[in-house]
């Protein structure tokens, strides 16, 4: 089952609940999307550790062929 924007962006929300969240459905078929994550948590870390934070909270919703997003192009950012 495809996932939505809004629920994409509600996972990230619980962990990171001061961030600047961009959704976009990249093929309007709610499976691949892009995600822009900017949050102060992210200051002082990689972009490694930055993205797994992200997908850490997406509570395995990308985990193998069942997963209910299937793509997800993860830009990470602490604010400028």
């Amino acid at each position: 089952m495809a996932m939505q924007a809004h629920e994409i962006e509600a996972l990230i929300r619980e962990s990171f609940p001061e961030a600047k969240i961009t959704i976009t459905d990249l093929a309007g078929d709610g499976n691949h999307y892009a995600a822009e994550v900017i949050d102060e948590s992210f200051r002082g870390k990689n972009r490694v550790q930055q993205q797994r934070a992200v997908y850490a909270a997406l509570k395995g919703k990308m985990d193998g062929a069942q997963g209910e997003l299937h793509a997800l192009a993860l830009t990470t950012k602490a604010p400028a």
